[in-house]
């Protein structure tokens, strides 16, 4: 499971919702991935400390700041480019495998107090957003403990 995660002003998806300053995770599910890759990645996203302190460092993670998430599937993150110029999305999960774990992310979010907001899994979406700094972030289910 992959995150590409963005610090933001504000977001919104069409169709879906939309949500002042916190992040935007556009969230790719792998082949391979289970609940428990769900819950780890969203926590790591809950917890990512990638908001200012009063020193200007980054000290402060999302739910620190009392921030929202939005949330917009993505299975295109998993596309493997190295061969050719078609990408592969073999490593992707099927929608019928993608769309529960997509869930159980953002249930996990909920569950640890973040205000989440999502797009329409599957759908063609229009995803408008203000990139905070810019910070962006690439967050894999595997890159770290909770």
């Amino acid at each position: 499971m992959r995150a590409v995660v963005q610090r933001v002003a504000r977001a919104r998806a069409t169709p879906g919702g939309e949500i002042g300053e916190g992040l935007c995770a556009l969230l790719g599910v792998a082949a391979n991935d289970d609940d428990a890759a769900a819950e780890r990645l969203a926590g790591k996203v809950a917890r990512l400390r990638i908001f200012e302190g009063d020193d200007g460092r980054f000290d402060r993670s999302l739910l620190d700041v009392g921030g929202a998430a939005l949330v917009v599937s993505n299975f295109t993150l998993l596309a493997d480019t190295r061969k050719g110029n078609r990408p592969s999305f073999d490593e992707a999960a099927r929608p019928e495998r993608a769309g529960p774990l997509y869930e159980r992310f953002v249930e996990a979010l909920r569950a640890l107090g973040v205000p989440t907001e999502t797009g329409v899994f599957g759908a063609r979406m229009e995803v408008e957003l203000v990139n905070d700094g810019p910070v962006t972030l690439v967050v894999d289910a595997a890159s770290g403990r909770d």
